[in-house]
C-alpha cells in the first residue's frame, strides 16, 4: 500500500464492523420474456467526486492525525486510546498481535494452518489461492475484541482477510484459541469467501472503516490497488473530518480567534438537552424537538449501517445518503418486525432508526462515550439517566422477582445476537417484546431468547397474565411486511398504510416503498417530496420496471435533488427512457447525473457487482458493446459472478445470439454448478433453442436447487407441460404451492391444468384461492361461480 505524501500513512484498513461475511445479493426480475438481474445497491454504489461541486473550504482541508489533536484535548485523547476505534486497524507487532503465532496449528476443511514467528515477522502457512499450502506473512492486525482478525498484503495492493480469527476472550468464556468465521460449511479456493478472494478483500469491504482519510486508488487497467490512509486506525477526524483549518485556528492568538473554529461539524445536538419526567406517567420528555437531520447517528452511521459507497468525498454531520446507499429493510436480512436476522449482519443503523428512542430524540452519544465508546454508564444506569428506577425497576414492569439477579433493561429491550461466531451485538431497535408476533409470523422474541424450552405460545400467555390481551409497541409494521413477503391480497393496502403513517420510521416507510406490490402514483409523489432522503430513494425503488412514459413524468424532478445518493438513483432509473422521449429541458439533468451514476461505479471498478450495474445502465442506453464489455470485466473479476453472466445472456439474446449466451452461462456453471439462476437462465435459451430435453434437465436443476424461487417451479411446470408430462407438471405446482400458497403464476397455472384434466375440486380451491388474493377480479370470480355449478 502507497502512502499519499505529507504524513505517515504506513498502511491499510476497513468499511462495515469487521465483517467478511457479505454476499452480493441480485434482484431476480423477468419481463417480457427476458432474464434481467439487477444488482442489488447494497454494494454497488461509488464514487462522485470528480463530478459534483465541493465546497471551497471543504477542499482546503487537510488531514492531521490524531497526535496533532492530543495537546489540546488530553481527557477526550486517553478515553481514545483504550477504544476498539483505536485499535481497529495497526501494525503486526508484538504489541498489537494477541494471537499465538508460536507453532499453533488449526484443522480446516481438510487443511492444516500452522501460525508461527520468523526474522521477526508473523506468518501462516495455509491454503492460498490456488489451493495449495503456501507461507504468508500477517502485515497488519484487524479489531481487537472480542476477535482478532489477520491481513496478508499481496504484490498487486490487494490486502485480504484471514478467515480463521483468534478469539480474544477469556479461557474461561471460551476464547484464547484459532476459530474458522464459517464453522459450519467447508470454504476452499474455488469459494468466494475464500480469504484469497473478493468477499474477504480489505481495500473494498473494509477499509474505510477501520483506518481514518482511506482512498482506494484501484488502477482499472493494471488491475492493481494503491490504497492509502493517512492514519491506520480510526482517528479523531474519521468523525469529525479533516482537522487543518481547526489546528489552524486553534493556533491563533485567543484574540483573533474568530467565531468559526474550522471544525466540519458541531456535534451539539444534545447541548442544553434535558429529559424531564412526566409528571402522570413518569415517562421522559426530549425538552426539545430534535432536529430532522440527526447529525451523530448519520455521522456514526457511516460505518455501523449496512451501506454501499457513492463517494470519498464524505463530510460528517451530513445525510448519510450524500456518499452511501443505505440498505433498506428486506427478507434476506430482516425479520418482518425489522429485527436483525442471525446470520446477516446488518449492524446498528436500521435498528436504531427504527426505534422510539430515535424517533425521541436519543442519539448516539446518550448512552456510549463518543471517544471510548463505552457505555456511559454500568448495566441499568445508561437506561436510568432518563427512565426513572422506581417505575421500571418494580416487580410490576419486570415481573421477574423470583429471579437472580433480576433480567436488565437490556435482556427484554435489546437482546442479544451473535456474529462472526463469537461476537454478540445487541439489537438496537429497544422493542417491546411480542412473542404473540413470533407465533403469528415467525419472528423472534427475547422471552423466548432465555426460555428456550418453553413456545412462543407459553410466553403470549405470560404476557397477556402480566400486561393483558393489548400488545402496544412503537414498531407496528410486522404484518405489512410479512404480507408483502408472502404475496397475500392485503399486502398493498397495508405497506401503503406504513408509507402514509408519519409517526412511522423513515428508513421503515422507504422499505415499504420499495416492497409495493403495484405502485400508487399518488402515494410515490408525496414520498419523493419527503424530507428523509431514504424515504424519496424508497419511494424511486418502487418504481422499478413502470413503462418509461409514466416513469420520467414521476422521477425526473429527482435528477436535481440535493442529495447525491437520490440524483444516482434517478439516473440509473431513467437510463431507459431514450433521449427522443427525454423533454429537452430536462436532457442536461439527466446527462449531469448519469455522469454521477457512471462515477459512482467506476469508484469500486474493482468490484464485479459495479462493472454489472454500469452494464445493466449502458444495456437500458442501448449500448450493447459498451454493456457487453462491462459484463465480461465483472466475470474477469470473478468468473462465477451470475448476474453479470446471466445479463451478458440476455444481452446475447436481443441481439440473437443465443449460442454465445448458451456459452459463456455454461462456463459460469463451471464454477458455480450449484447456482440455481444459472441453470434457469441456460435452460431458457435452450428453450429458444429448441432442445427440450437439455432445457427441462436445467429447468429442473433450478427448481430443485432453490425451492425458494417459486419461479423457478413455474417455469419448470410450464416446459413439463408443453412436453405433454401434464402431471408432472402438476405435481412440481403443487409442491411449490405447499411452500408459496400465495404464488399467483402457480395457482393459475395449476388452475388451468387441473381443468384441462378435469379435476374441478382442484381447480375451484385454486380459483378461490386467486379470488381472496384478487378481491374484485371479475374473471376470476366468474371462474369460480362456473366451476361451483
Amino acid at each position: 500500500m502507497k502512502a499519499r505524501p505529507e504524513q505517515d500513512r504506513s498502511a491499510p484498513a476497513q468499511r462495515p464492523a469487521p465483517t467478511f461475511r457479505l454476499r452480493t445479493a441480485a434482484l431476480l426480475a423477468i419481463g417480457s420474456g427476458a432474464l434481467f438481474f439487477l444488482v442489488s445497491s447494497g454494494l454497488s454504489w461509488l464514487k462522485t467526486s470528480d463530478i459534483s461541486s465541493k465546497p471551497t473550504r471543504e477542499a482546503e482541508l487537510s488531514f492531521i492525525g490524531s497526535q496533532a489533536c492530543s495537546g489540546c484535548h488530553q481527557a477526550e485523547t486517553r478515553l481514545w486510546q483504550s477504544s476498539q476505534h483505536r485499535h481497529a486497524m495497526d501494525h503486526a507487532t508484538d504489541t498489537s498481535v494477541r494471537g499465538d503465532f508460536n507453532g499453533a496449528t488449526y484443522d480446516y476443511a481438510g487443511t492444516r494452518s500452522r501460525f508461527f514467528r520468523k526474522d521477526q515477522k508473523f506468518l501462516v502457512e495455509t491454503d492460498g489461492p490456488d489451493d495449495k499450502l503456501a507461507t504468508f506473512e500477517v502485515k497488519y492486525t484487524f479489531g481487537v475484541d472480542p476477535l482478532q482478525q489477520y491481513l496478508v498484503e499481496f504484490p498487486d495492493g490487494r490486502i485480504q482477510a484471514l478467515s480463521i480469527a483468534w478469539d480474544t476472550r477469556p479461557k474461561d468464556h471460551g476464547g484464547q484459541r484459532w476459530f474458522h468465521l464459517y464453522p459450519d460449511a467447508a470454504v476452499t479456493s474455488n469459494d468466494p469467501l475464500h480469504w484469497t478472494r473478493l468477499n474477504q478483500n480489505w481495500n473494498f469491504m473494509c477499509a474505510e472503516c477501520h483506518s481514518t482519510d482511506v482512498h482506494k486508488n484501484y488502477d482499472v487497467a493494471k488491475d492493481r490497488f494503491a490504497t492509502s490512509f493517512s492514519e491506520i486506525s480510526v482517528g479523531c477526524e474519521a468523525c469529525h473530518g479533516a482537522g487543518s483549518r481547526h489546528i489552524a485556528w486553534a493556533n491563533q492568538k485567543p484574540g483573533a480567534r474568530g467565531p468559526d473554529n474550522g471544525l466540519l461539524v458541531r456535534f451539539d445536538e444534545r447541548s442544553g438537552i434535558t429529559w424531564p419526567a412526566d409528571a402522570g406517567t413518569m415517562a421522559p420528555k426530549r425538552s426539545a424537538p430534535p432536529a430532522t437531520l440527526r447529525k451523530e447517528v448519520e455521522t456514526c452511521g457511516r460505518c455501523h449501517a449496512r451501506r454501499g459507497q457513492l463517494s470519498e468525498d464524505w463530510v460528517p454531520g451530513r445525510s448519510l445518503s450524500e456518499t452511501h446507499r443505505v440498505s433498506l429493510l428486506d427478507r434476506q436480512r430482516f425479520h418482518a418486525d425489522g429485527q436483525m436476522r442471525d446470520d446477516e449482519e446488518a449492524y446498528n443503523y436500521a435498528s436504531f432508526k427504527q426505534s422510539k428512542m430515535f424517533a425521541e430524540g436519543v442519539t448516539c452519544s446518550d448512552c456510549h462515550d463518543p471517544h471510548s465508546a463505552a457505555l456511559k454508564a454500568p448495566g441499568d444506569g445508561v437506561c436510568a439517566q432518563c427512565h426513572a428506577p422506581a417505575k421500571y425497576e418494580s416487580t410490576a414492569h419486570r415481573q421477574h422477582a423470583n429471579v437472580s439477579p433480576p433480567p436488565g433493561c437490556a435482556s427484554c429491550h435489546m437482546p442479544e445476537r451473535r456474529y462472526m461466531v463469537v461476537d454478540r451485538r445487541h439489537d438496537h431497535g429497544f422493542r417491546i417484546p411480542r412473542p404473540d408476533l413470533s407465533v403469528q409470523l415467525g419472528t423472534p422474541n427475547a422471552c423466548n431468547d432465555c426460555h428456550r424450552d418453553k413456545p412462543a405460545a407459553w410466553a403470549v400467555q405470560q404476557i397477556e397474565t402480566w400486561f393483558g390481551p393489548e400488545r402496544h409497541g412503537f414498531q407496528t409494521y410486522a404484518g405489512a411486511f410479512h404480507a408483502a413477503w408472502s404475496d397475500t391480497a392485503d399486502a398493498q393496502a397495508l405497506l401503503a398504510a406504513v408509507v402514509g403513517s408519519s409517526g412511522t420510521p423513515g428508513i421503515v416507510r422507504a422499505s415499504a416503498l420499495a416492497e409495493l406490490p403495484a405502485p400508487d402514483a399518488d402515494l410515490i409523489r408525496r414520498a419523493l417530496s419527503d424530507p428523509d432522503p431514504l424515504v424519496r430513494l424508497g419511494a424511486l425503488d418502487a418504481l422499478e420496471g413502470i413503462p418509461p412514459d409514466q416513469l420520467w413524468t414521476l422521477a425526473s424532478p429527482q435528477l436535481t435533488d440535493p442529495v447525491l445518493g437520490v440524483r444516482i438513483r434517478t439516473a440509473e432509473l431513467l437510463a431507459s427512457v431514450p433521449p427522443s422521449r427525454q423533454p429537452t429541458a430536462d436532457r442536461s439533468k439527466f446527462t449531469q447525473a448519469a455522469a454521477e451514476f457512471v462515477a459512482a461505479q467506476k469508484l469500486n471498478a474493482d468490484r464485479p457487482d459495479a462493472r454489472t450495474a454500469l452494464g445493466n445502465f449502458l444495456a437500458r442506453q442501448a449500448s450493447a458493446a459498451e454493456a457487453e464489455a462491462e459484463y465480461r470485466a465483472a466475470l474477469r473479476l470473478d468468473p462465477s459472478f451470475s448476474p453479470a453472466t446471466i445479463n451478458l445472456s440476455d444481452l446475447y439474446r436481443q441481439t440473437g445470439r443465443d449460442d454465445d449466451g448458451e456459452r459463456v452461462l455454461r462456463a459460469a456453471l463451471s464454477y458455480s454448478g450449484q447456482n440455481a439462476s444459472l441453470h434457469h437462465a441456460l435452460g431458457l435459451v435452450l428453450v429458444r433453442e429448441k432442445r427440450a430435453s437439455e432445457a427441462l434437465d436445467e429447468l429442473r436443476q433450478a427448481a430443485e436447487l432453490d425451492p425458494g424461487q417459486p419461479r423457478y417451479a413455474y417455469v419448470y411446470a410450464v416446459g413439463l407441460n408443453s412436453s405433454g408430462r401434464r402431471d408432472g407438471a402438476l405435481a412440481v405446482l403443487r409442491n411449490s404451492l405447499q411452500a408459496h400458497p400465495n404464488d399467483r403464476d402457480t395457482l393459475s397455472a395449476a388452475l388451468a391444468l387441473s381443468r384441462e384434466k378435469g379435476d374441478l375440486a382442484s381447480a375451484l380451491g385454486y380459483a378461490e384461492q386467486l379470488s381472496r388474493l384478487m378481491p374484485g377480479n371479475r374473471e376470476i370470480e366468474d371462474l369460480v361461480k362456473q366451476l361451483k355449478q
